[in-house]
């Protein structure tokens, strides 16, 4: 169960966009449109992927920023976040070292067609592990960077109630993704800390909802 002063609640939506960042048609600019105050973890070369140096910039972004925070991560951006919450750049895990970025706290996350990690491995070593916080990740079954059982996999080594969205392609603007009310849905599950009651039977947008 979710905790936090009601003050500071509901969480801060934050976006954390993939390889070459996300357009203003896009489902997470979209998305940022749909909540007050909202956040964008922004890179100096969207065209360089690095685990580290991409990490490091999202928690530069929230340090500083008033929490909680709700990530809605997309492509390569749900690796890095994956990553810093891991190593403890956010969310005050073990390996944080400390600061105002390490102790930033992290109510959940929505993982949105993640990449393959075998893709990506110039971009830094990646060990997928329990994160600690509810999330959820959503696949594809016609995603070119990552196959539906990589996704269903890596949902389970996270710690994540997966959802199955069918024949949707990598979930962005050319496979039109654009204005998604499913991606508000799956941000309000998570803020009210329902994501494995409401999604393990659902069906969801044609795909499959999975526990």
């Amino acid at each position: 169960m979710l905790s936090c002063a009601q003050s500071r609640w509901p969480p801060r939506l934050v976006t954390v966009p993939g390889l070459h960042g996300s357009d203003g048609a896009h489902w997470q600019s979209w998305l940022e449109r749909q909540f007050a105050h909202s956040l964008r973890a922004e890179q100096d070369d969207w065209d360089a992927p690095d685990l580290a140096v991409w990490g490091a910039a999202l928690a530069r972004r929230l340090a500083g920023e008033r929490g909680p925070f709700l990530l809605a991560a997309h492509s390569f951006g749900c690796l890095v976040t994956a990553h810093a919450l891991q190593t403890g750049l956010i969310g005050g895990g073990a390996g944080s070292e400390g600061g105002d970025a390490g102790g930033a706290d992290i109510a959940g996350v929505l993982f949105v067609a993640p990449a393959s990690p075998e893709k990506f491995r110039f971009a830094g070593a990646f060990e997928a592990s329990s994160l600690g916080v509810p999330s959820i990740l959503i696949g594809s079954e016609t995603d070119p960077w990552m196959p539906l059982e990589g996704a269903h996999a890596l949902a389970h080594r996270l710690g994540s109630t997966f959802v199955n969205l069918g024949d949707a392609g990598h979930i962005n603007t050319a496979a039109g993704f654009g204005p998604w009310p499913r991606a508000k849905y799956f941000v309000d599950t998570l803020v009210h800390g329902a994501a494995h009651g409401r999604l393990r039977d659902e069906a969801v947008d044609g795909g499959r909802a999975l526990a």
